[in-house]
């Protein structure tokens, strides 16, 4: 293997790692990412956790600070809002074009995904449920031919992902989207495509409410701190 090669092969498996201590908390928001102490972790170079941590800077999950370094990124109210805008603009108009074209083998796709998210579910496992909701959501887009867009809408849920696992840290948050989710797929299964995009904007817009309340509380707590 190339060294180009083999750096960008660490970088992207050092990504994922942080990736995942991030949304579980494990290193939470201000917390300092030293590139040195995650190279001895990991047991690499300097380059391919600065390569991690410059995608990580592009999810929004890290901030580059003069002096300080790798910093992660705090939760934000704005980032919700401009996160969820965007959802709200694209993701209908994938469905739209995604949609009318479903096989049975997308529907078996969408219901194995649909049960998963309920095993999921019941067994309280909040970061897979992060996963698979993302996963629920590309593949009702899997026909649209849109790949700018597809790329756009995968980096948005990932950093939805942040905040939704703070969401549904309770059963009937997690109730309501298991619930939301088979409705789109039976709209989608009757044909009603115009209702089942209409329906998946009021399930974005609904999340993005009950996170705005999540998140504005849990920021009021950190600052009253």
């Amino acid at each position: 293997m190339s060294e180009p090669m083999k750096h960008r092969t660490l970088s992207a498996m050092i990504t994922d790692q942080l990736r995942q201590a991030i949304l579980d908390g494990t290193y939470p928001a201000g917390a300092q990412l030293r590139q040195d102490a995650l190279g001895e972790t990991y047991g690499v170079s300097r380059i391919p956790v600065r390569e991690a941590l410059f995608q990580l800077e592009a999810e929004g999950l890290v901030r580059i600070v003069p002096q300080k370094g790798a910093v992660v990124s705090e939760l934000s109210l704005d980032e919700i809002n401009d996160v969820f805008d965007l959802r709200v603009m694209l993701e209908p108009r994938m469905l739209a074009q995604s949609a009318p074209h479903f096989s049975a083998d997308d529907f078996a796709t969408l219901d194995a995904i649909q049960r998963r998210f309920e095993g999921a579910i019941a067994a309280g496992n909040v970061s897979e449920w992060g996963q698979i909701n993302a996963e629920f959501h590309m593949a009702m887009y899997v026909n649209a031919r849109q790949p700018r867009t597809q790329n756009i809408v995968t980096a948005l849920l990932q950093t939805s992902d942040r905040y939704t696992r703070m969401q549904l840290s309770n059963t009937e948050a997690m109730g309501i989207a298991e619930k939301e989710h088979a409705q789109l797929i039976a709209l989608c299964r009757a044909g009603q495509i115009a209702d089942a995009c209409s329906f998946l904007k009021q399930h974005i817009e609904a999340v993005r409410s009950d996170l705005l309340r999540v998140v504005g509380r849990t920021i009021e707590k950190s600052g009253a701190a």
